[in-house]
């Protein structure tokens, strides 16, 4: 009785979150559409025409610490309308930036909006703090497929507000602050409990390198890191590439639509596969996926070739990355998840900060055309998968503790 109550409180909070997801959560998708184009007009050097994007993963990076502690001693309304404030300044900002015509402002900006990026980072975690072991990976996964809703929102508003007004995008982050102010209404109505302190006769919380070391978090990590960065690392390149090899921005732009929608439609059924056959065996299915991704882009440089190498890049992120979000969420107490949850965002949106910056090197600067930069991105994906892949197949194999009589 206790697991069904538990339940129906844990679905109201996936209902909102959901929402959330779809309406605040489609801010992402129209930054990331158009913050590369209005650096590219603030920019002195075309070159740096993408670091709004870096600075708004940078920005995620450097505060998914703090906002997890905020979270653990405040609760999660707290964090997410903190988050959703910055996301509505990070907006306010930028669109100052571009009225001024001033690039640093508008990377002051970005930063900031990384700082909501952060706190939507934990919306997957929210999902799980009051769920049943076996609701837990359903739940997280419900909340990731509200963002198949954000990724055909986000680019609508786009479409209509890019030039409402006489400079360039500024009707756009007008809306995202809109977005913001009116979203933080629905976390008004969340019901998550703020994490109970440990009693004084409970075991000492462990320190963030035994958390680290604890071989089930640390292959979490490790493969939630992977499917994230490697994700990120082959996406941003895919324009370049498709345009590069001689296609229309309208096929690349058809190419990462069909990323998306993979990305985040096997969100409905990713938890019940978790739950029937073991959140190991999805992760590992999704590490093999983002490896076929690589393989399919390494056969030829084909319309076809993109678009199927970006599907299962999408699909291989979606199984990696929410099988590896449930194993951490199973694999610490409560009351260590503000220490551990904001140093896993911290590794993970670390590496995806890497790959973000390393993604055009490879593409602009390994070789003499398009298509060696593209071999060269697909190539660097090796290493990566195979680290993944051992250190899964290390905890698989590991022996099991066996257990007191």
């Amino acid at each position: 009785m206790t697991q069904m109550i538990d339940d129906r409180r844990a679905r109201r909070a996936v209902f909102i979150l959901v929402l959330a997801q779809a309406l605040i959560g489609s801010q992402m998708p129209m930054i990331f559409t158009i913050g590369g184009l209005a650096g590219q007009s603030l920019a002195s050097n075309a070159c740096f025409a993408t670091l709004p994007i870096s600075m708004i993963v940078l920005g995620s990076m450097c505060t998914a610490t703090p906002m997890s502690s905020i979270m653990q001693k405040f609760g999660r309304r707290v964090g997410f309308l903190l988050g959703a404030l910055a996301g509505a300044l990070g907006g306010a900002i930028g669109a100052y930036g571009l009225y001024l015509s001033s690039f640093p402002v508008f990377l002051l900006g970005s930063f900031i909006t990384g700082i909501y990026m952060s706190a939507h980072g934990f919306y997957r975690f929210a999902a799980a703090d009051s769920a049943s072991e076996s609701y837990r990976p359903k739940a997280i996964s419900y909340v990731m497929a509200g963002g198949l809703a954000a990724a055909l929102i986000g680019p609508q508003i786009v479409k209509v507000t890019a030039d409402a007004m006489v400079v360039p995008f500024m009707g756009t982050y007008a809306a995202v602050i809109a977005l913001n102010l009116i979203g933080s209404i629905l976390f008004l109505f969340l019901d998550l409990p703020v994490p109970e302190a440990p009693r004084a006769d409970a075991p000492p919380s462990r320190s963030r390198w035994e958390l680290l070391t604890t071989p089930r978090i640390a292959v979490a990590v490790i493969c939630g890191a992977v499917s994230y960065a490697l994700m990120n690392l082959m996406m941003t390149s895919t324009p370049l590439a498709v345009v590069g090899c001689g296609f229309a921005k309208e096929n690349a732009a058809d190419v990462v639509s069909a990323h998306v929608l993979a990305m985040f439609a096997p969100s409905f059924f990713t938890g019940h596969l978790i739950a029937r056959f073991g959140v190991e065996k999805i992760v590992a299915i999704g590490i093999a996926i983002l490896a076929a991704a690589g393989v399919v882009a390494l056969q030829g440089v084909t319309l076809g070739n993109f678009f199927v190498a970006l599907v299962l890049l999408g699909i291989g992120w979606n199984f990696g990355f929410i099988g590896a979000t449930a194993m951490l969420a199973s694999a610490h107490e409560p009351h260590e998840r503000g220490k551990m949850q904001g140093l896993n965002d911290l590794i993970v949106f670390g590496g995806v900060t890497v790959a973000s910056l390393a993604s055009g090197g490879l593409m602009n600067c390994s070789g003499g055309s398009p298509v060696e930069g593209w071999v060269a991105v697909n190539l660097a994906m090796a290493p990566f998968i195979v680290l993944a892949g051992g250190a899964l197949i290390w905890l698989i194999m590991r022996p099991q503790p066996k257990p007191a009589e």
